[in-house]
């Protein structure tokens, strides 16, 4: 078993350790009141026991909290006291400076949490531990001055999360709806230099990766550019292959057919969708932000917001290309092709090709065929999003998310006229609901009146993000806010007429609506008898968002939190407030947002059809996903998942498994298997552990990551059953 220290890094448990730590408390006190040594020995062995209880492995302060209540069921007050003086005054000491331990451990790349905070971070790179050791201040300054005590306290409780918090201390925001056409087709400037209107498709794909890298480099969350918006430039390369063709045979003085000479122009067009395409994946997977990570890109593929049908060909075109080099896959260090993490890809279900009579069925195949394989791209249905995301006129709109899930509320502007690109995200936090359920004790009116108090300090919180943001000028990043990404203010102008009326979204997150349920109701959400709580409960923060909407004229809106490392800290904070409660927080984890829990059983269809209510519930952010094993060859099967998708819930995924064994060879499933009370990736060919000499790929909360996990969400993706 190990035991995580306050820096972070991991140790052996040792029981020794306890047994020392009591017997000088014990020491302290006046011989009539001191324990003999078999007790001490019994409270440190009760202390093994519920650390093992745990699943998990315990940080230093719960094991000391365990220690404190050993000692005092013992009846040992006297050495409790002199237990619980001797903590108060070491942690004094090192109250007076956390962050140099901190930010040590992780240039010594020793800090374990900070390994698996990210699953698309490598912490033993310079730039991830530059961003990292700058997130440590960020943290600290957050806590100490910008924020209120009690909404630190709530936040390290695990009450709530107060999301990015080491980016909090700087003007920056949470994700992007990249306005690209705005800035391909006016022009725009990166680091000072004018970049004008591209010339060639293959220039415009340059220009937006380099578009790509300067708005992740100035935000923290993730970003979303459409394939749609490249479109016309295929064109403009096709005029000028033709006028170079053209002026290459009549100086060889040579005639052809206008059908080859079209047919010649197209070939090396095609050539140039090719290595523009390239361009676009190559350079995202390869970049590295300035905080030490490939963008958190997503790329849309719509065939319904071509202006034309002419540009819709060539859009399908790019989306073709798209899909077929992302199956190919990317080569890893040993030259052999494996799943890239990035750009997340979505792909839109509609009339136009969802039907094997649709004249662009053509590329649903080839999407189900690259889902199978690399697990993207994601699906939207037009048809469900047109029903959920309808405007004040009355009109539904189809529009991609910005990055994983989090999606813009409907908006018009002021001259009648739908908006999308060029919108944003303020910030999250989210509220934890296992912990609201467990504070009540089950008693239903104390439960409702614990989660008012519970979102109104979220809602402060809220205001926090939104007050940070407030009076920043446009000059913080140009990219953003000067030349077109999201606006096109003047220098020395605010953002703040961007953050009011409905333009941009604040989101409040919630994270274990399941064990929420199952704690109030005895029952899992999908069981019909509880089903309405868990629905009454999604309405009523919703009824929370459209109250402080209307209250500050800002668009508060409800987002299912995905909980990558944030899942592992609130089932830690919820053993350490409750102990362990069968069946509610006995893992190292709790369900992401409303999802049927990782272990039940349920089919494919079920599943989908009864998350497709919470999502429509859950206008801010939502992604549903079905865990299926290898489909390559049962692509069928996948189509009509597909299918059912178009018909029944708005965005939804399949996950699979993509691994590469690099010492052995083998191309299976990695498996997750437990050594010394940690869970570890071993190949079950040859039995290598070593993560620098394996590719591994899972789907942990809409990207793919490729990083590994903490335990919390390595036990998760061990746990989870099959839906089809």
């Amino acid at each position: 078993m190990k035991v995580i220290k306050r820096n972070g890094s991991e140790v052996v448990f040792d029981i020794s350790k306890i047994i020392t730590a009591v017997t000088k408390a014990n020491e302290a006190v006046e011989e009539d009141a001191r324990m003999t040594p078999m007790q001490i020995k019994r409270i440190a062995e009760a202390v093994e026991l519920s650390c093992i209880r745990t699943n998990r492995a315990p940080e230093v302060e719960e094991i000391q909290d365990m220690v404190e209540s050993q000692i005092m069921a013992h009846g040992a007050y006297e050495v409790a006291k002199k237990y619980i003086t001797y903590r108060y005054t070491r942690n004094l000491v090192r109250r007076s400076n956390t962050t140099d331990d901190k930010i040590l451990s992780l240039i010594e790349c020793c800090n374990e949490e900070a390994k698996q905070e990210n699953a698309n971070k490598n912490p033993t790179v310079n730039s991830v531990q530059r961003d990292y050791m700058a997130g440590e201040v960020s943290r600290d300054i957050t806590s100490r001055i910008l924020l209120p005590e009690d909404i630190v306290k709530a936040h390290e409780e695990g009450i709530i999360h107060f999301h990015d918090t080491d980016y909090y201390a700087q003007h920056m925001h949470n994700c992007d709806l990249v306005n690209l056409e705005d800035m391909l087709e006016n022009g725009t400037v990166i680091s000072g230099t004018m970049i004008e209107r591209p010339h060639s498709f293959s220039t415009a794909c340059n220009i937006a990766t380099q578009i790509i890298a300067q708005v992740a480099s100035n935000q923290y969350g993730g970003q979303s550019i459409s394939l749609t918006h490249l479109a016309p430039f295929v064109q403009v390369s096709r005029e000028k292959i033709s006028t170079q063709l053209r002026a290459e045979l009549d100086e060889a003085g040579a005639k052809i057919s206008d059908e080859h000479f079209n047919k010649m122009v197209e070939n090396r067009l095609r050539e140039e969708i090719k290595r523009g395409v390239q361009t676009i994946q190559y350079q995202v997977v390869t970049l590295l932000t300035t905080n030490g990570q490939a963008p958190f890109v997503t790329v849309f593929m719509y065939l319904g917001e071509a202006k034309n049908e002419q540009e819709k060909r060539d859009l399908a075109i790019i989306i073709e290309e798209t899909l077929n080099q992302r199956y190919e896959g990317v080569k890893n260090e040993a030259g052999v092709w494996v799943t890239p993490a990035f750009p997340k890809l979505i792909y839109v279900l509609e009339e136009q090709n969802i039907h094997e009579d649709s004249p662009y069925y053509y590329l649903t195949k080839l999407a189900a065929k690259c889902t199978a394989k690399r697990m993207v791209p994601d699906y939207i249905s037009e048809k469900k999003m047109l029903e959920l995301k309808v405007e004040k006129n009355g009109e539904g709109h189809c529009y991609t998310c910005m990055g994983c899930r989090s999606f813009l509320t409907p908006y018009v502007d002021e001259k009648g006229q739908p908006k999308y690109y060029g919108r944003f995200n303020q910030g999250v936090v989210t509220i934890n609901l296992p912990d609201v359920a467990l504070s009540s004790g089950g008693n239903i009116e104390k439960f409702w009146k614990i989660f008012d108090e519970r979102l109104e300090l979220c809602h402060r919180a809220l205001m926090c993000r939104h007050e940070r943001l407030k009076g920043t000028t446009s000059d913080v990043a140009p990219i953003l806010w000067q030349h077109g990404a999201l606006a096109r203010l003047e220098k020395g102008e605010t953002i703040d007429k961007l953050l009011f009326g409905g333009y941009s979204t604040i989101s409040l997150g919630y994270a274990g609506l399941y064990e929420c349920v199952k704690y109030m109701t005895g029952k899992s959400h999908t069981d019909p008898s509880a089903t309405p709580f868990a629905l009454s409960v999604m309405q009523y923060m919703n009824d929370a968002c459209k109250r402080w909407k209307a209250e500050h004229n800002i668009d508060f809106s409800l987002y299912g939190t995905p909980l990558e490392s944030t899942t592992y800290k609130f089932a830690k904070c919820l053993q350490k407030r409750f102990g362990v409660v069968a069946g509610i927080n006995d893992k190292g984890y709790i369900t992401n947002s409303y999802h049927i829990h990782v272990t039940e059983e349920v089919d494919a269809f079920t599943k989908l059809a009864f998350e497709s209510k919470f999502q429509a519930l859950s206008p801010g952010g939502a992604i549903s996903y079905v865990e299926v094993p290898d489909m390559q060859h049962n692509l069928e099967a996948v189509l009509q998942v597909i299918k059912f998708i178009y018909e029944n819930i708005m965005y939804a995924e399949l996950n699979t498994k993509s691994d590469y064994c690099q010492e052995c060879g083998y191309d299976g499933e990695i498996q997750i298997a437990e050594e010394d009370g940690k869970l570890i990736w071993k190949c079950p060919k040859c039995g290598n552990t070593d993560q620098s000499k394996m590719n591994v790929a899972r789907r942990t909360c809409g990207y793919i990551g490729t990083q590994y996990w903490n335990q919390g969400r390595t036990q998760e993706i061990k746990e989870r059953v099959l839906h089809l």
